[in-house]
């Protein structure tokens, strides 16, 4: 423990001596090493050229951009050197977490009933729970909106471009 009652953290630079946000510094780390990952196995996909691009193109611009926001997130941690917080029990957690972790989870459901509900079922019900959980109240606006976006997807995806997608229980 230091003068201040907090625990020493990661010596920062030009922060004036103070602790890096520990946080930061180990989700910078971990997002450079998921990229570090990314960009390996996109190489073993073949790559093709600008022009005609290979399934393994994407994945390696995507695995580089990982890597290179890293390094800006972690750079801008050691520059700004901002004491660490202390650890708060779940039921002090900020709204904004408690967002992020039921968005993540709306959509780790809907990709795993995805298959058996159907793109057009799928869809209208991961936004109505996404807006939900943004904070959009008003029934009207979130069904409308939701039945609107379904069915403009359904007819740009399945109708126009003709790509097949899960038909789920409904057969659309």
């Amino acid at each position: 423990m230091n003068e201040k009652g907090s625990e020493p953290g990661i010596q920062g630079g030009h922060g004036g001596g103070s602790a890096l946000n520990r946080d930061e510094v180990i989700g910078g780390i971990l997002i450079f090493c998921f990229g570090v990952v990314t960009a390996y196995f996109s190489l073993r996909i073949p790559l093709g050229t600008f022009r005609a691009a290979g399934s393994g193109l994407f994945p390696l611009g995507l695995g580089i951009l990982l890597m290179g926001l890293s390094i800006v997130l972690l750079i801008k941690a050691y520059v700004q050197g901002k004491p660490t917080k202390e650890k708060k029990p779940l039921s002090e957690v900020p709204w904004s977490v408690k967002q992020v972790i039921l968005f993540m989870g709306a959509i780790a459901l809907a990709t795993l009933l995805f298959k058996q509900l159907g793109y057009p079922l799928m869809w209208f019900l991961l936004l109505f729970a996404l807006l939900r959980i943004l904070g959009v109240r008003r029934w009207a606006l979130n069904l409308s909106l939701c039945f609107l976006t379904a069915t403009g997807a359904y007819f740009l995806f399945v109708l126009w471009l003709q790509i097949p997608l899960p038909k789920g229980w409904i057969g659309l």
